[in-house]
């Protein structure tokens, strides 16, 4: 045998070893199907809590196709982005597991009416918080109140003590006060409670930006606050960027619904494009229509006021923590 038969033979003995690692690999590399609820989110990580309360980390990846399943017997899947994937909603992974049990996914799919219950989860979440803060900071200036309440009649009591009738009347307002002050701080813990985790953000930073009647073009003073959000947002460990759009009251409902969509797809071109927010850190663009408003729609001023979209950088509470303990 001469040197040009022996190389030719080790060569297809290499050749040989190589297709069957392969294939071994290909093997060992089962699909997994699982499904749940997304607990949090952060970029291309996903909590996924199970049907059995347990989670399992969904890794995202370039390859990861998102789809919306229809039709009656739920076989046509509509290709959706994956800033869909927002907390609460129920989904179906197909995947496969890596090196760190995490499951890379191939595969995401759910319904378009599991979508539309997690957005509006999402869309009232900042609208609960935001009077939760504003009753809180209502009973720390109660408890400031009544602590120099308190410290007023200590005084009198000590230097009054002719005005006996008159201090038993302030203690009788005092318990009243008391009373009103807990039924308050029952009303926020109850709100907070029933959101739970899956809903607890940090509310970062937010930007509103107005629209003229009818109109979805954004207005060039707001593109530098949205820049700025973007860029401060970057900086910020597990972030996600909420857009939310509304619409007045003034014309058919369909217009309104279909105008909030569009100004808050305009916003979000803006933060994709000339910010370069990766998709994976936005949340699935809100479209409210005529609902939430904040002003009366029987005014100019208060049309103008719910013609908006709200833009804010949000920090999941649970997977902050998971980060930070790493």
């Amino acid at each position: 045998m001469n040197s040009h038969q022996r190389a030719r033979i080790v060569f297809i003995a290499i050749v040989s070893v190589i297709q069957l690692t392969s294939l071994a690999t290909t093997v060992c590399a089962q699909t997994v199907k699982t499904q749940g609820l997304i607990k949090g989110r952060s970029g291309a990580t996903i909590i996924l809590q199970t049907p059995d309360s347990s989670q399992v980390v969904v890794l995202l990846t370039d390859n990861t196709q998102v789809g919306q399943v229809e039709g009656m017997l739920q076989v046509r899947r509509k290709e959706m982005s994956m800033a869909a994937l927002i907390p609460g909603l129920a989904i179906q992974v197909e995947g496969v597991n890596n090196s760190l049990n995490q499951l890379e996914a191939t595969l995401v799919k759910f319904k378009g009416n599991d979508l539309e219950r997690a957005q509006s989860i999402q869309a009232g979440l900042h609208e609960t918080q935001a009077q939760s803060q504003q009753n809180r900071h209502e009973l720390e200036k109660q408890n400031t109140q009544l602590a120099k309440q308190n410290a007023e009649l200590k005084t009198h009591s000590e230097s009054l003590t002719a005005q006996s009738e008159s201090l038993r009347q302030q203690q009788t307002q005092l318990v009243a006060h008391q009373e009103k002050i807990a039924a308050n701080k029952a009303s926020i813990d109850a709100a907070i409670a029933r959101f739970g985790e899956l809903d607890d953000y940090y509310i970062l930073d937010e930007v509103t930006v107005y629209f003229g009647n009818g109109k979805t073009a954004v207005d060039s003073e707001y593109k530098p606050q949205l820049l700025k959000l973007a860029e401060k947002a970057k900086t910020i460990e597990a972030y996600n960027i909420q857009v939310i759009g509304y619409a007045s009251s003034s014309g058919s409902t369909e217009l309104n619904q279909r105008l909030s969509e569009d100004r808050a797809a305009s916003v979000t071109n803006i933060l994709v494009q000339q910010s370069n927010v990766p998709l994976t850190r936005l949340l699935a663009p809100g479209a409210m229509g005529e609902s939430q408003q904040v002003g009366d729609d029987q005014t100019a001023e208060g049309q103008s006021q719910n013609r908006r979209v709200v833009v804010r950088t949000l920090q999941n509470k649970g997977i902050a923590g998971l980060q930070s303990a790493r």
